[in-house]
């Protein structure tokens, strides 16, 4: 008899030989329905792979990114099939589960493949898949296989790699694929296929090699799910923020100017503006003082923080002056300048915590191919703060900075996150810095803090830095979609490389404990993201503008002024279109800028002294009169409700 362990803790005795598909039916019928993957003592396994000792077993179902990986890959096999049989003479490369599907670099030498020809695979892929083959491995010698692909140069160069005892081949249906595994039970669960695009793709990922052609597909067990994906990807190319930002004139990109440097418009600028006003009034509460920190610095500052080992060879050459072997770096981080900061005078226990925030612009140089919008640029402006605390400080000063990612995130409408608590492995302490005891005070104040304020949390061992725990902010978009947005660290490492001191109490000098915290992260990727999220419609105390008002004629514009002027005097950022357009023309443009309200003025509205709302998307619902005074009042109750008071 065989123990075996499940992800709850209890274990179960099983005869040798025993397959995760049997165990799974052994805890329910209806479970093992759903089993499509599993791994075995944490290596990826198939279902039907006879289990011969003891050791920890994990099963998967579509709910699982494990067992949608091998979902993935799976069909990939499949599609692999299909193409073969449509393409004769074609040779097939790798073919990997990737995020939201799966790809198949494939040489089809003279023959060509286009969108016209996406459906007869698909509808190949499907006929293949209703036969419910089943994924067979087997494990074959080195000459064998290099038999097998003696005329695929791809194939040989790979198994070339590889030693022998080690090979594997998978079979389903009348096809062979090299594969190390993790494939679903049978075809049949496939039920729903779509290739996706394609596009050229080195061998290896190498320009000197031979180009391939890459055809990306995605699939599911329902055909109802597919649907649900592809009108997903619908709405997010509506609201890609590449689109948003120059349908609304917030940024634009140059190629003179250079890639993932983005230029901010004035709408864009502004918006900035008040987000940055937003966070600085919330630190000024928090007792943060404003610092300004160059550029540039010098190389052996980057050297002494380790930032140079880290980023050098993401950092934008060296800057040379006259003076013989002096180098300056554009900075990748602002930390360093931050410890010299703090290293300028001497400190008593009785000064601390002292808290340093700055908006400091970062470079670090993407390759062009990885550069993507706002989100992957080579310039980018952080939210920066470091706070320098004794360790008896640090759990308070933690809680703190968790209220202030709170106060921006509940202002801004991100709502479903998770925090992430990234520790230490527990295994391998080699790479880490710094005492156990300071470890474990660290850890405990960051799992401490997010009990106290009743954080969703996940651990993850293992995901630390190198120089201290953290705490990761996972926010769930409109969408669906998981973005890392705001992050607090605590560092034991910079205040030991910078020599950072405090006199202590008995007279001693003692090493500060440093926490770097930006809830934003970076202002170009947070907009980005806000822009997704909301799909342009800000929260009303963010809009670039809040109301446009809308004559309905020339004869009123004087009193579209008035209306402006009494807007300003109540602080409502708004604008006149007094184009000669029809008022349709001016409401349709005034949607697509997204405006929140639009205020039309005629007869009426200037002999009573009233505007007329009409509200942003809520086409048919009629518009409302009401006096400046009681807009106003509209406007103020709608901001309070969403931009939360921040109290300390």
């Amino acid at each position: 008899m065989i123990k075996i362990t499940l992800p709850d803790g209890s274990i179960r005795e099983f005869a040798q030989g025993v397959t995760p598909m049997e165990v799974a039916k052994n805890i329910s019928e209806g479970f093992a329905r759903n089993v499509i993957s599993a791994s075995f003592n944490g290596t990826t396994i198939e279902t039907e792979t006879p289990l011969t000792t003891d050791g920890n077993l994990i099963l998967y179902t579509w709910n699982d990114a494990e067992g949608k990986k091998a979902f993935w890959h799976s069909t990939s096999h499949v599609m692999a099939q299909a193409l073969e049989e449509l393409y004769p003479g074609i040779k097939l490369t790798l073919g990997p589960a990737i995020a939201n599907g799966f790809y198949y670099d494939v040489d089809f030498e003279d023959q060509k493949i286009s969108e016209a020809d996406f459906k007869k695979i698909e509808d190949r892929v499907l006929e293949i898949s209703r036969g419910k083959h089943e994924f067979k491995m087997r494990p074959v010698s080195k000459a064998d296989a290099l038999e097998m692909y003696k005329d695929n140069v791809y194939k040989t160069e790979l198994i070339s790699n590889l030693e022998d005892g080690t090979i594997t081949f998978c079979d389903h249906s009348t096809f062979t694929d090299l594969c190390r595994g993790g494939h679903i039970p049978n075809t049949g669960i496939i039920k729903a296929m779509k290739i996706m695009s394609v596009a050229g793709a080195y061998w290896r990922g190498d320009e000197k090699n031979k180009q391939l052609t890459r055809v990306y597909g995605t699939s599911f067990p329902k055909q109802k799910d597919l649907t649900e994906y592809l009108e997903l990807l619908e709405e997010a190319k509506r609201r890609d923020h590449r689109k948003l930002g120059k349908e609304l004139e917030l940024f634009a990109f140059s190629q003179k100017v250079g890639q993932g440097l983005p230029l901010w418009l004035p709408k864009g600028a502004a918006l900035r503006e008040r987000l940055e006003q937003f966070l600085k009034r919330a630190q000024k509460k928090a007792g943060y003082e404003q610092v300004v920190s160059p550029h540039i610095g010098q190389k052996e500052l980057y050297v002494t923080s380790g930032h140079y080992a880290k980023y050098g060879a993401d950092s934008f050459q060296p800057i040379h002056t006259p003076a013989e072997g002096e180098e300056f770096l554009l900075k990748p981080m602002n930390c360093p300048h931050h410890c010299e900061i703090y290293n300028v005078r001497p400190w008593s226990y009785k000064d601390l915590p002292k808290r340093y925030a700055e908006f400091g612009t970062v470079y670090r140089y993407e390759q062009s191919g990885e550069l993507h919008g706002l989100t992957r640029v080579r310039g980018f402006t952080q939210d920066d703060a470091h706070i320098f605390c004794t360790p008896e400080q640090l759990d308070e000063e933690f809680k703190k900075v968790i209220d202030l990612v709170l106060y921006v995130f509940g202002s801004l409408g991100f709502e479903n996150f998770t925090a992430q608590i990234s520790l230490r492995d527990q295994e391998n302490r080699e790479k880490y810095i710094g005492t156990d005891e300071n470890w474990e005070k660290a850890e405990n104040a960051i799992i401490n803090a997010a009990a106290d304020k009743g954080l969703n949390t996940v651990v993850e061992y293992g995901e630390a830095a190198f120089y201290g725990p953290k705490l990761d902010f996972m926010v769930k978009d409109a969408l669906g979609r998981q973005w890392q947005l705001g992050t607090i660290q605590v560092d034991y490492n910079l205040p030991e490389r910078f020599d950072l001191t405090y006199k202590g109490a008995d007279n001693e000098l003692h090493r500060p404990v440093m926490i770097h915290r930006a809830p934003f992260g970076s202002m170009e990727r947070f907009i980005a993201i806000l822009l997704e999220h909301t799909a342009g419609n800000f929260p009303l105390w963010l809009m670039p503008e809040q109301a446009i008002i809308l004559s309905l004629s020339e004869k009123y514009e004087n009193y579209a002024k008035k209306v402006l002027d009494l807007l300003e005097n109540h602080e409502i950022r708004a604008l006149i279109d007094n184009r000669n357009e029809t008022i349709g023309k001016k409401i349709r443009d005034a949607e697509m800028q997204k405006i929140p309200f639009m205020l039309i003025v005629g007869e009426e509205e200037e002999k009573n002294g009233t505007i007329s709302i009409r509200r942003h998307g809520q086409e048919g619902k009629g518009n409302i009169t009401v006096s400046i005074e009681e807009f106003a009042s509209i406007v103020d109750e709608e901001i309070k409700k969403t931009l939360k008071v921040f109290t300390v």
